[in-house]
């Protein structure tokens, strides 16, 4: 049971990990994005020549949109990873005044209760939201903007696949702890 936690939770913060540089693009595009947008009023030539160049190739809306989806791919697809490293909001007031074996019984009863049947739930419910701007070859309401938008949809989705693996995996090490065949888990 530990080595199939293992590989989950190498898996999920894989995964994790690799989505995080969504962040670093979201940076740079929104850098870029400000930036030329306020080159327009600019009494150098060269600067309004370029902002003028990012306006006719990508548009303010497109680089806002394009944020829109770094934003939404970098939380999505880092919730698994942020739950299996403990980074994730806890009422720790009651929860760090009890034994070990509380905890474990409260974690169990947080993600059978409350984890896996509200990821459950959105992500069925977003699998066929994404097939469906899929299938409609969904693009954005603005003609600048981005097309594609199942793209981004499926986000959603492969996101809280992340999280049920990274709950399944916190429920397989919180019983194996409470039959005394594990580690701590975390």
């Amino acid at each position: 049971m530990i080595r199939l936690v293992e590989r989950l939770d190498r898996f999920v913060v894989a995964t994790g990990k690799f989505a995080a540089w969504a962040g670093v693009a979201l940076v740079f595009v929104t850098i870029f994005d400000v930036v030329t947008r306020e080159f327009t009023q600019s009494s150098w030539t060269t600067l309004r020549t370029f902002s003028e160049w990012q306006q006719s190739h990508f548009g303010s809306t497109m680089l806002q949109e394009l944020e829109w989806h770094l934003h939404t791919v970098l939380f999505m697809l880092c919730l698994g990873w942020a739950y299996i490293v403990g980074a994730h909001v806890r009422i720790d007031v009651v929860r760090e005044r009890l034994g070990e074996r509380a905890r474990d019984w409260i974690e169990i009863a947080g993600i059978l209760l409350f984890l896996l049947p509200f990821a459950g739930l959105v992500f069925w419910y977003s699998a066929d939201f994404t097939a469906s701007s899929f299938a409609q070859n969904e693009a954005s309401a603005s003609g600048s903007g981005l097309g594609h938008r199942w793209i981004v949809k499926s986000a959603v989705p492969a996101g809280l696949a992340l999280l049920l693996l990274a709950g399944v995996a916190r429920l397989i090490a919180c019983i194996a702890r409470l039959s005394g065949h594990g580690g701590d888990g975390e």
